[in-house]
């Protein structure tokens, strides 16, 4: 049995709790033994990480020891799978580059905070994303500087921000898939909080992509 690893913890806002508890079942639906952690020294544990297919990260900002980093980011790079969504993956330890080298992109704002916005797909035909047509959201709509090197599955247009003028017309990756060494890499900006994941198409998006990292 594939083997996952779900660590949450900082800033709570983002309700980590809250959504491990939204995708804990249905990765246990797909076939995986669930670990659920709420503390980074999981990454330090070198007989866990080995054993697993796939790490599911959701700790916003904190800080994060370079011992906790280096388990995690060799993990990753020696084939587990790395999966996770909005600042639960991509604000998390704003000191370490090579951990955001690993993800692909950093949050850097989300202009006018709760807002409605649309979700395109922008790759069809990737199993991510098949059958999943254009979409409504009702939250922030993240603005992230990104590894061009992403595969982007989605993306977002900004129109009409009021507090940051310059960005409107901008075409911002929302899905994105990569590789870090052997291990694949999987990120969705959405997921503010548990709630966001009531519109189905953000949660199947996030399920097959977990899915797909998982080696």
């Amino acid at each position: 049995m594939k083997k996952a690893l779900m660590v949450w913890g900082g800033w709570l806002g983002h309700e980590p709790k809250q959504c491990v508890e939204v995708f804990a079942p249905l990765l246990e639906a797909a076939g995986f033994a669930v670990q659920i952690s709420d503390t980074l020294d999981s990454y330090k544990d070198q007989d866990l990480m080995k054993e697993l297919s796939l790490v599911v990260p959701v700790w916003t900002m904190g800080t994060i020891e370079r011992e906790q980093e280096q388990g995690l980011l060799a993990a990753i790079k020696g084939g587990v799978g790395l999966g996770g969504w909005h600042g639960g993956m991509a604000d998390s330890f704003r000191n370490n580059t090579e951990y955001q080298f690993m993800i692909g992109g950093q949050w850097v704002a989300h202009p006018d905070g709760i807002i409605d916005y649309q979700v395109d797909v922008a790759d069809h035909q990737d199993p991510i994303t098949r059958g999943i047509p254009s979409f409504k959201m009702h939250s922030e709509q993240y603005y992230l500087h990104t590894d061009p090197g992403n595969q982007v599955l989605a993306t977002t247009t900004f129109r009409d921000r009021q507090s940051a003028p310059w960005v409107n017309g901008t075409v911002m990756p929302v899905v994105w898939k990569r590789m870090w060494g052997t291990g694949k890499v999987f990120y969705s900006s959405l997921g503010h909080v548990a709630r966001d994941f009531e519109v189905e198409e953000a949660k199947e998006i996030q399920r097959r992509g977990l899915i797909w990292a998982a080696r």
